[in-house]
């Protein structure tokens, strides 16, 4: 049997930004201009334990999706993303392949993998997106946070989203500091719910190693901690995905890193929520709060998402199981027993207990 042509150069780019700044939407808008003969690869990082970005992509011949939740992909999951990464790309051997980090993810840990030996001649970093949406620049904190800094100044183009929520001076303040950071950025566009023209990311090669943003402290000491055990801890993400909670009984899990906090939740297909009483309640969490999921409803599969005030309720072609995410900054999650117990109050009566 003759074997495979050695894979060599494939594109990836990274796709970084804030939480709730509009990733997998923009990803979703470059997907739909892939060219017909080409397969892609998304890799999905999600702090939250549950992943449910994963859910937001349609299972396809020529797409591949992998979820990697439950942490930083540049820290706490460097040793998991990178069998990951070796294992997709030599199933699946993709003509492209985008990347994205956790919103609270520092760019220079994740290149450092990419840039490897273990991907030398293999891989080549083409540009790097970061997405902002112009009204975060309003909060003073944002603007002085390290790892939100640093993913706009490693990047070589910025994606303004949201903007058709933002006021016209919004936007104009924030194309003004960007175009204060250095290195200059190669493009600044506005890219009204993600749409980012392809065009963008092809035919600049290799990307130069900006230098600029050193490694965030606060992933480095993650990273640290983590080296001894990131090994079983994939092992124990993968058996989280796979044993399905028996119906009306979820599983819960919860993590804290960087500063915030996440609960998660994940429901057997068959448990369906009344979806009146389930988007009430998910609209009645503090507005400061992360929340995405996707739900079995007596509406069919939905995926719901809230970020920055914003909420989209859209249908879902997930069918494995029912999800939910909450992410916040540590000390301002709700109580998880009490939310668990109003989330059981939304389901419906199963056949048998009807």
């Amino acid at each position: 049997m003759p074997t495979s042509t050695p894979l060599a150069n494939v594109p990836v780019h990274l796709v970084t930004g804030f939480l709730g700044s509009g990733k997998s939407t923009l990803i979703h808008r470059l997907i739909d201009q892939k060219p017909t003969d080409e397969r892609w690869a998304v890799l999905v990082n999600e702090f939250g334990q549950v992943g449910i970005d994963q859910a937001m992509f349609e299972e396809r011949d020529d797409l591949v999706v992998k979820g990697l939740p439950g942490g930083c992909l540049c820290c706490q999951l460097a040793f998991v993303m990178q069998a990951t990464l070796v294992s997709l790309l030599h199933r699946y051997r993709p003509d492209r392949l985008i990347i994205e980090p956790s919103g609270l993810g520092h760019p220079a840990g994740l290149l450092e993998v990419l840039r490897s030996d273990a991907f030398a001649g293999v891989l080549t970093v083409g540009d790097i997106v970061a997405v902002l949406d112009p009204r975060r620049l309003d909060d003073p904190r944002a603007r002085e946070h390290e790892t939100f800094r640093d993913q706009l100044i490693l990047a070589d183009g910025v994606a303004l989203t949201m903007v058709d929520l933002a006021t016209p001076e919004q936007r104009a303040a924030a194309t003004e500091w960007l175009a204060e950071l250095w290195p200059a950025k190669r493009w600044i566009i506005e890219a009204p719910h993600g749409a980012l023209p392809l065009s963008r990311l092809i035919g600049h090669g290799e990307t130069a190693s900006r230098g600029v943003a050193s490694d965030s402290k606060a992933h480095r000491r993650l990273r640290e901690a983590a080296s001894g055990a990131l090994e079983s801890k994939g092992v124990m993400l993968d058996e989280f995905a796979a044993v399905l909670p028996e119906p009306g009984r979820p599983r819960r899990e919860r993590g804290e890193a960087l500063g915030h906090a996440t609960l998660g939740w994940r429901w057997h297909p068959d448990d369906t929520f009344d979806l009146d009483r389930l988007t009430l309640l998910l609209g009645e969490l503090p507005g400061h709060l992360r929340v995405k999921g996707v739900f079995h409803c007596d509406a069919g599969w939905k995926l719901y998402n809230r970020a920055e005030g914003a909420v989209s309720l859209t249908d879902s072609a997930w069918r494995r199981d029912s999800r939910l995410e909450v992410i916040g900054e540590v000390g301002c999650l709700p109580d998880a027993e009490a939310l668990e117990e109003r989330l059981d109050a939304c389901r419906l009566p199963s056949p048998s207990t009807a």
